[in-house]
């Protein structure tokens, strides 16, 4: 009985934040890691430990750093796999996006991935997964204006990296990726 307790309330408060929290573990894992398989690891811990999460209204928070830090954990591990960047792009081109967009979206990685990893994991949870600065400021344990700060320098320092592709502006990738699921 005590367990279904669990789980129900579980299952409430991870369904609040469930659509951020994928989109998040998306942009994290591609290329590295199968997303399905950070997202089951990050929610099958969160589940052990939920009863000494304090603020359950924040639970998007616990399980942001603990997917930074599960992926972090795996990355050392193992170098990116090519076949990870096919299958993401496979998914992505059986939700309907053109290949030059799945290009663009690779590409975008790649730039994302050569940021500075605060600046990166801000425009991750921002542009993204779609988290407010205030929110974002929590997850990383600083202030808005410091959060706004790597935002804008994390977007001015992609544009500069992304004009090697001058055919694709760097807000309409990140547009694009915030309406779909890797």
């Amino acid at each position: 009985m005590m367990d279904e307790t669990k789980q129900h309330e579980f299952m409430k408060a991870y369904h609040a934040c469930h659509d951020r929290f994928l989109r998040y573990c998306s942009a994290l894992a591609y290329g590295k890691m199968d997303v399905q398989d950070l997202v089951q690891d990050v929610l099958v811990s969160t589940y052990h430990k939920f009863e000494k999460i304090e603020n359950k209204d924040q639970l998007i928070h616990y399980m942001i750093k603990a997917a930074r830090n599960r992926s972090i954990s795996l990355w050392r591990k193992q170098k990116p796999i090519e076949e990870l960047t096919d299958l993401h792009a496979n998914r992505l081109s059986s939700q309907g996006v053109s290949p030059e967009t799945i290009l663009d979206i690779q590409f975008l990685y790649k730039m994302l991935d050569r940021l500075p990893s605060q600046q990166r994991q801000a425009l991750v949870l921002f542009e993204i997964s779609g988290f407010s600065m205030k929110e974002i400021a929590e997850i990383q344990g600083s202030n808005e204006v410091a959060v706004k700060t790597k935002v804008s320098r994390g977007r001015q320092k992609l544009k500069l990296l992304m004009k090697e592709r001058p055919q694709s502006s760097v807000s309409e990738i990140l547009k694009t990726l915030q309406t779909i699921t890797l």
